[in-house]
């Protein structure tokens, strides 16, 4: 089973200063049909002018991982931390028992771009985290890269659920496979270009819900880059 969730049918959020979407159901945006699939419960899109940003607010019990596609984002939390998120770097913060945080653009003459994902942990109360990593394109061009997991194997960033998450980079015309294992879900999600799923075409923006499917095959038609979840 693969359902296609097109970039044009995501929830959005326009704003003087936000430009967001929404795969699933966040903030003013409800759909009872897409509010999450299994522990993945938010995959945004987001955009925000220069110097501007989200004020400090409050999360608890979710794993938030963001990733940076274009410009700079600052992040400062209640546990002290503070740093810069550059295009590239992951980050993941572990809500836990409670955290406030802000995010803005670090820069005031260009845009930041930027992926958010939060996860549900796989139990409540976890002592808030807070780890950043660059993953520079060598390492997942032609091939899945591995960027966060439950035990933070080869390298990557630690999330508290049964939860891998990878990116590739494919080049025009290059290919790339993925073999499932039996009984887990996936989410595939056009972070950028455009390529071929199986039998579908996606574009930049583009996800897919996927189980009970014995090999998926993506095949960049321009310059792309994948990202990949895999779930219990």
């Amino acid at each position: 089973m693969i359902q296609i969730r097109r970039q044009q049918e995501r929830g959005k959020t326009k704003l003087s200063w936000l430009d967001s979407r929404h795969t699933f159901s966040f903030g003013d945006y409800h759909d009872p049909q897409h509010m999450g699939f299994g522990a993945l419960r938010v995959i945004n899109e987001d955009r925000v002018a220069p110097g501007a940003g989200f004020p400090t607010h409050g999360h608890r019990d979710m794993e938030i991982v963001t990733y940076v596609l274009e410009g700079e984002l600052a992040h400062r939390d209640s546990t002290g931390t503070s740093s810069v998120i550059r295009a590239g770097e992951v980050q993941r913060m572990s809500a836990g028992t409670g955290i406030s945080h802000s995010e803005f653009n670090n820069s005031t003459d260009a845009g930041v771009h930027f992926l958010q994902i939060w996860i549900l942990p796989e139990r409540p109360a976890i002592t808030p985290a807070y780890e950043q990593r660059a993953f520079g394109a060598y390492g997942k061009t032609g091939s899945w890269q591995l960027i966060a997991c439950r035990d933070g194997e080869h390298g990557s960033l630690t999330v508290h659920q049964d939860a891998k998450i990878y990116l590739a980079n494919l080049d025009p015309g290059a290919s790339l496979e993925f073999e499932p294992q039996t009984k887990r879900n996936y989410w595939a999600q056009i972070v950028r270009g455009e390529a071929r799923f199986n039998d579908s075409a996606m574009t930049a923006g583009d996800g897919a819900a996927i189980a009970n499917e014995a090999k998926l095959k993506f095949i960049a038609s321009a310059p792309a880059e994948i990202m990949l979840f895999d779930l219990a």
